[in-house]
């Protein structure tokens, strides 16, 4: 009998060393493994985008269009008529049936994305430098990334990976940053990837009751940054790939320093410290018991949740409805908020207006053609690429153009893409609160990148 007893024990640690190992080696490749193809640094995910995306071809763009149409018609009939189809299917409730603000803002996307894909009614909505560009751009790259994202998050979440990276990192996490050493990950899959796949990382892992409000909210506002291969695009967009290393250290340098010091000031210093049922975490649960090292209390977790696994079916469909979410609920979202900041950024003087308090500063910073640079400081919230896209029109000095484009970098929150993300997401950040943030990550990181700058030119 203890033999028998002996061998299901060893069976049942056979089996979920296997579960825990295998789909999170796949995981950490898909989405954090380095990869060069063509001199071109990339990584499995976004080769794979890239290859459905090519796959996919000119009907692309027709389908990212329809699947935006239809989630706001399907959204106005769900939400109104609310059929028991619907409200007995908790995924179509989560899809579907919205508040009146939401269903107003996909209705918006959809009605921007058919005046963008016919070219018809006011040019101001579809021309290249609005409509056009998030339509053209953006949301083909963000559909291919989230289709697969979405599908593969679950060898990242469900088997014991963040368990063990999670339980080795907080002893550095939480004394520096007021976070779960899970936080980490999040960082790192937005560093070599994408800041919108640490978005929707984060929003599944606080509706999982891993993060509190206050660690998502600081999470998708401080560790969401934008991926290297972006990074290295604004770069060259100014004609300064050369410094790429000094300038992502500057990068890097600043946006730590902004993650430690805004979570101490408002308004994510008032959010609560508690889960999204406003239930308390229980800390205790990160401590490492004696005897054991960090290595070994993390793998002791990572097996536990390993072992929760009883069907490979059920994290599968669990990937296809992390797709829809992020497919249909996000991509309207994109398409009407980031067009409108767009408008507004190419029709109006605010963003020079607002930028023009900066000019003292950036003077009193010793950066030449302060007025210059003061116009791109805040336009960066509609979409990172515009500062870069002004400052290799309008500026000549290099030292002025590093700058800039370190800034729209670090500012990280872009309603075109990052910003509008977030706010479709759980993660609990309203849009003014989104504006404040933005505001202070561009004050904190300016002089350090400013510093950076002076010792480089």
């Amino acid at each position: 009998m203890t033999d028998t007893v002996l061998a299901q024990d060893n069976h049942k640690t056979s089996r979920n060393m296997l579960m825990f190992a295998i789909p999170s080696l796949l995981g950490l490749f898909f989405f954090l493994a380095p990869l060069t193809v063509n001199g071109d640094f990339t990584f499995p995910l976004a080769l794979m985008a890239k290859g459905f995306k090519s796959l996919m071809g000119e009907a692309l763009l027709p389908t990212v269009a329809v699947v935006i149409c239809a989630s706001s018609l399907l959204s106005l009939a769900a939400s109104i008529a609310k059929p028991r189809f619907v409200t007995n299917s908790p995924l179509l409730v989560r899809l579907f049936v919205l508040s009146p603000t939401w269903l107003a803002i996909r209705g918006i996307g959809a009605a921007f994305t058919v005046l963008a894909l016919y070219q018809v009614g006011p040019e101001v909505v579809w021309n290249g430098n609005t409509g056009g560009l998030v339509l053209n751009d953006l949301l083909p790259s963000l559909f291919v990334t989230f289709f697969f994202a979405g599908l593969l998050l679950p060898l990242l979440l469900n088997f014991g990976l963040l368990e063990l990276l999670g339980t080795m990192m907080s002893k550095f996490m939480r004394p520096v940053f007021r976070l779960p050493g899970r936080a980490a990950i999040d960082c790192i899959s937005s560093w070599l990837g994408d800041g919108t796949v640490g978005v929707i990382l984060t929003s599944k892992q606080y509706e999982q009751k891993k993060y509190t409000a206050r660690e998502a909210a600081v999470v998708a506002t401080m560790f969401s940054p934008v991926g290297i291969s972006f990074s290295l695009v604004v770069l060259t967009q100014v004609g300064l790939a050369n410094y790429f290393v000094p300038f992502y250290l500057s990068v890097c340098l600043s946006g730590v320093a902004a993650a430690v010091v805004i979570q101490y000031l408002p308004p994510l210093s008032y959010k609560k410290d508690l889960y999204i049922d406003g239930s308390a975490p229980n800390r205790d649960e990160e401590l490492v018991p004696e005897g054991q090292s960090s290595m070994q209390y993390g793998m002791h977790l990572a097996l536990k949740r390993a072992s929760k696994i009883d069907s490979l079916g059920a994290v599968a469909k669990e990937g296809i409805h992390n797709a829809l979410d992020m497919v249909i609920g996000v991509l309207p979202v994109v398409m009407a908020i980031g067009t409108l900041g767009l408008i507004v950024a190419e029709t109006t003087p605010l963003f020079s207006m607002l930028g023009a308090p900066f000019v003292p500063l950036l003077e009193l910073l010793h950066v030449a053609e302060a007025q210059a640079a003061a116009q791109t400081m805040l336009v960066g919230f509609t979409d990172m690429y515009v500062p870069s896209i002004i400052a290799a029109s309008t500026i000549d000095t290099e030292m002025t153009k590093f700058v800039v484009a370190a800034l729209s970098v670090t500012q990280l929150i872009f309603m075109s893409e990052t910003g509008s993300v977030i706010l479709s997401s759980k993660v609990p950040v309203n849009f003014f609160e989104l504006v404040a943030i933005f505001l202070l990550r561009t004050l904190i990181t300016l002089p350090i990148i400013v510093m950076v700058a002076h010792l480089i030119f």
